[in-house]
C-alpha cells in the first residue's frame, strides 16, 4: 500500500497497533467480492476509455450531486451543458466543504488509489487534478476493466431488468477480463403494478419472451422464463429496492382478477396492490429458492421527493431519502411464509433507516435454521447508511444480536467505476473494530484467529455463501 498524503495515510482510520496489524497483514490483500452494483455492463464489454475524470468520477453521482446543491451550486454545473471541467471545478470548490461528510474521505482515497494524487482537492489546484487525472484516464491501462483490476476486485455482479437481453455480459463471459462479471436479476417492475407505466412495461416484457401475457399466470410464465434465462447466463442471485414487503393474504382468483383489471388500464386499489405485491413477491421468492439462487431485498428508500426536480431530471438523481416505513411484522410474515414451504433461499436483508437496525440484526436469527452457515443475511450499511457510523452501528449491533464472524461483509453498491476503495475504507473500519476491544483487553490478543476472521467477513464468508 503507497503511503499516501497525511490524511489518507497508511494508517488511516486505524487507532492501535493490533487494528494496524489486523488490516496489514490480513485484511488488505484480500480480494473484493463486489457482489451488488450498479455498473454499466456495456461500458465493460466495450472497454470504455472515460474522456475527463468528469465523466468518470461525477457525471451519475448522486452523492456528489447532492452535496452541491446543498452549497448553492447551478444545475448546470452538475447536470447541466457546463464544460467537464467546468463541472469539475464546481466539485472541487465543494470538496472542502464536506468535511465530515464521508465524501470527504472517499473523494481523497479515490485520488489516491487511483491516480496517485495525494493533495486534498480544492478550487485551486483543480484545473492542475482534472488534467492528471483526465490523462491518466485517457490511456488504455486506465480503461473500465483496468480500473476494476486495479482494486484487486475478483467478482462484481451488475443488476439488470428481466427485460434485459445480457449480451453484454455474454461478450464478457467470452473476454479475457480476469475479473468475473455476473448479474442480478431486478423484476420490481413487475411487481409495482401501481405504476402508472405497469402496462408499458409488460409490453416490454412480452417483446423480450415473445409470450403473450394477458393473465397473470401468462406473468409467471415470463418471469420464470427470464429467470431461467438469466440462469443460464451465469445468474445467481436477484435484487428487490422495495419500500417495504407486503405479506397479505389473498386467493389465486382475486389475484387473476387485480391483473386482468390492471391490464385493461383501470387503477387498482391499496389493498389490491398489496395483495397482488405479495402474490408475485412470493412467486418469485420460491422460483429463486428453486434454481438455487440469493434473494437481495433493500428495503426503505422513500424515491423522488422532489417531483418539480424528477420531471426535469427523472429519477435516480439525488431526490431520495430515508423512508420510515414499518417493516418487521410483514417481513416476518413474508420470510415465515417461505420457510414453512421449506422454499426460503439465502437471504439478504438490507435496511435504509437505522431505527431498523435491531428489527434487521435480530430478524435474520429468526430464520438461520442450521443448514446454510449465514442463510439470511442483514446486508452492509446501504445508501446513507454507507459511512463510518452507519458501518460502525451496522457491526456492532450484529455483533450483539447476531454473528459477525458469519457476516459476508462490504459491497459498494455504485454506478461509478472509482468506488471500489470503499471497500478498503470498510476493511479499515472493520480492523479498527476488532483492534479497539483488544487493546481495551475485551478480546484476547489472538491475531492468527481474529485475523482469520477479519479475512473471512472481507472476503472468505462472501465466496463461500455465493459458492463461487
Amino acid at each position: 500500500m503507497a503511503t499516501g498524503h497525511s490524511l489518507i495515510n497508511d494508517n488511516f482510520l486505524l487507532e492501535s497497533k493490533y487494528a494496524q496489524q489486523l488490516y496489514h497483514d490480513f485484511a488488505v490483500d484480500m480480494p473484493v467480492i463486489d457482489y451488488h452494483n450498479h455498473l454499466s455492463p456495456k461500458a465493460l464489454a466495450e472497454n470504455t476509455i472515460f474522456d475527463s475524470i468528469t465523466a468518470a468520477w461525477i457525471d451519475g453521482d448522486h452523492y456528489k450531486w447532492r452535496a452541491m446543491r446543498t452549497l448553492g451550486i447551478e444545475e448546470k454545473f452538475i447536470t447541466g451543458g457546463a464544460s467537464a471541467k467546468e463541472k469539475f471545478a464546481k466539485w472541487a470548490y465543494t470538496v472542502p466543504y464536506t468535511m465530515r461528510n464521508p465524501l470527504y474521505h472517499w473523494t481523497h482515497m479515490e485520488l489516491s488509489r487511483y491516480f496517485g494524487i495525494n493533495d486534498l482537492l480544492n478550487e485551486k489546484n483543480a484545473d492542475t487534478i482534472f488534467d492528471n487525472a483526465s490523462e491518466k484516464l485517457n490511456g488504455s491501462n486506465y480503461s473500465c476493466r483496468e480500473l476494476i483490476s486495479k482494486m484487486n476486485v475478483e467478482v462484481l455482479c451488475t443488476t439488470e431488468d428481466p427485460t434485459d437481453t445480457l449480451e453484454y455480459h455474454q461478450q464478457l463471459a467470452k473476454s479475457s477480463f480476469g475479473t468475473k462479471v455476473s448479474t442480478a436479476f431486478r423484476p420490481d417492475k413487475a411487481i409495482l403494478i401501481d405504476s402508472e407505466t405497469y402496462n408499458d412495461y409488460l409490453d416490454n416484457l412480452e417483446k423480450a419472451t415473445n409470450l403473450t401475457i394477458s393473465t397473470y399466470e401468462d406473468l409467471c410464465t415470463a418471469l420464470k422464463q427470464r429467470i431461467s434465462y438469466f440462469h443460464d447466463n451465469g445468474c445467481r442471485l436477484c435484487d428487490h429496492g422495495l419500500n417495504h414487503l407486503f405479506a397479505e393474504e389473498f386467493t389465486a382468483s382475486e389475484i387473476n382478477a387485480i391483473f386482468k383489471k390492471r391490464r385493461e388500464g383501470a387503477t387498482v386499489t391499496k389493498e389490491e396492490n398489496a395483495k397482488f405485491q405479495s402474490a408475485l413477491l412470493l412467486f418469485l421468492s420460491e422460483s429463486y429458492h428453486e434454481f438455487g439462487w440469493v434473494q437481495q431485498f433493500h428495503l426503505g428508500a422513500l424515491r423522488n421527493n422532489n417531483k418539480r426536480m424528477l420531471s426535469i431530471l427523472g429519477p435516480d438523481t439525488g431526490w431520495d431519502s430515508m423512508g420510515d416505513y414499518p417493516q418487521a411484522q410483514a417481513l416476518s410474515k413474508f420470510l415465515n411464509t417461505l420457510d414453512s414451504k421449506d422454499k426460503l433461499t439465502k437471504t439478504i436483508l438490507y435496511n435504509l433507516n437505522p431505527s431498523d437496525n435491531a428489527m434487521m440484526a435480530t430478524m435474520i436469527g429468526n430464520f438461520n435454521d442450521g443448514s446454510v452457515k449465514g442463510k439470511v443475511q442483514w446486508g452492509s450499511g446501504w445508501w446513507f447508511l454507507d459511512q463510518k457510523d452507519g458501518m460502525i452501528e451496522q457491526m456492532n449491533t450484529l455483533s450483539n444480536m447476531g454473528l459477525i464472524s458469519c457476516f459476508i461483509g462490504m459491497l459498494t453498491d455504485s454506478r461509478s467505476f472509482l468506488s471500489f476503495p470503499r471497500h478498503e475504507y470498510f476493511r479499515r473500519i472493520l480492523c479498527n473494530l476488532f483492534g479497539e476491544d483488544i487493546k481495551r483487553g475485551e478480546l484476547p490478543n489472538d491475531m492468527d484467529w481474529i485475523g482469520k476472521i477479519v479475512q473471512d467477513i472481507c472476503y472468505n464468508n462472501a465466496k463461500e455463501y455465493f459458492d463461487l
